[in-house]
């Protein structure tokens, strides 16, 4: 509101800089400047006759003629007696006025209407006003470091800052600094109140600082989520984690087993739980595979054909992983089954764009890894 009084403010002044000139009379101004111009030139010929530069004869004729001017001048200075035209001697005063006035009208509609008209045309009205602490902070080709850095001396000044330790703890996390996302996720969660999400957050953070091992105070913290919210999927999920740790694989899969079966259909964590089942040795996880009518199919076609076959099921694979990389069950398949069919460079691609897929999950890069490693496709 203050930046639009302060548009009025300007827009006023501009308007009055451009009346004011308008609103006086334009032959008195004309006349006052000729008669300054014209009294200067008396005093010029004045000079140049007491310094012998011209003679009296030639200086009584200039003063005649400037005099003549200067009377003139004066006449049409005059208010009650209106100039006119040099040539004609017809009174121009009433055109004049007319112009002047036509000339304000405009200033009036044009400044204050023509920017404002230009702005809703050109500019961008409905989007809402950012906050100077937003520009500054945006990232402008900053780094990611700089902008943390940022982020950490606003928390300095302001350490009770719930929402800034909320949005500096997820940074930490991928930056790899998990004793700092640690102590972050504790602020957030004294700061802003304890939720299920909250303490699976931290209870997360704990176990990357323990590189990957859930300990007793992080599963104390996945406890407390499942019992805030039963429906809490991290917690259910590190809490099957620390069975699996524990030698308690079967507890540990039934846990999995009931996370999957309460799933949304995209939910994008469902890979990543088929992936831990597959690793304690349970094999409902697989997505289906071909139906019976295909292995039947299969069974009456030439090996050519089924070659084709499997390549058209590999493509479609591929292609759903591209659309949605978060399946890493889906990748190590689709590894193996370029493998199988001899292309080893689309295997190394394939696990290449795996690797960036699931760059936010270090667990299910480390299994693309040890797949490759299982294949030789290292180098």
């Amino acid at each position: 509101m203050n930046l639009w009084i302060v548009f009025a403010l300007m827009t006023a002044a501009a308007i009055f800089a451009v009346l004011w000139p308008l609103g006086r009379d334009p032959r008195a101004l004309h006349g006052g400047s000729d008669l300054l111009v014209y009294k200067d030139q008396l005093r010029e010929i004045d000079r140049d006759r007491a310094a012998g530069l011209i003679g009296e004869a030639e200086a009584e004729a200039a003063r005649l003629e400037v005099s003549r001017r200067l009377l003139a001048a004066a006449d049409a200075a005059t208010p009650s007696a209106p100039a006119a035209a040099p040539s004609t001697g017809v009174p121009f005063a009433p055109q004049q006025q007319r112009r002047r006035r036509v000339a304000a009208v405009a200033a009036l509609v044009i400044l204050p209407f023509g920017p404002l008209g230009l702005y809703f045309a050109l500019g961008s009205p409905g989007i809402p006003g950012q906050p100077a602490l937003s520009r500054d902070n945006a990232p402008q080709g900053k780094s990611i470091a700089a902008l943390v850095s940022q982020v950490e001396a606003h928390l300095a000044r302001n350490p009770n800052d719930g929402a800034g330790w909320e949005v500096l703890a997820p940074v930490y996390m991928r930056m790899g600094r998990f004793d700092d996302a640690v102590e972050a996720r504790r602020k957030a969660l004294s700061l802003n109140g304890e939720t299920a999400t909250r303490e699976a957050d931290l209870g997360e953070a704990m176990v990357a600082a323990a590189n990957g091992v859930v300990t007793a105070e992080a599963k104390e913290k996945f406890e407390r989520a499942v019992a805030a919210d039963a429906h809490e999927a991290k917690a259910h999920y590190f809490l099957g984690l620390a069975a699996e740790q524990d030698g308690r694989n079967a507890e540990a899969v039934e846990i999995w087993r009931s996370l999957l079966a309460e799933a949304p259909p995209d939910a994008p964590w469902t890979g990543f739980v088929r992936g831990a089942l597959a690793r304690a040795g349970d094999p409902s996880p697989a997505a289906p595979g071909p139906s019976a009518a295909d292995v039947a199919a299969a069974a009456n076609i030439s090996e050519g054909q089924r070659v084709e076959m499997v390549r058209g099921m590999v493509a479609r694979l591929a292609d759903r992983l591209h659309e949605n990389g978060a399946d890493v069950e889906g990748w190590l398949r689709l590894v193996r089954a370029y493998v199988v069919l001899g292309d080893r460079d689309k295997a190394k691609s394939a696990a290449a764009e795996a690797r960036r897929a699931l760059a936010d999950h270090p667990e299910q890069v480390k299994l693309i890894d040890d797949l490759i490693k299982d294949l030789g496709l290292e180098g």
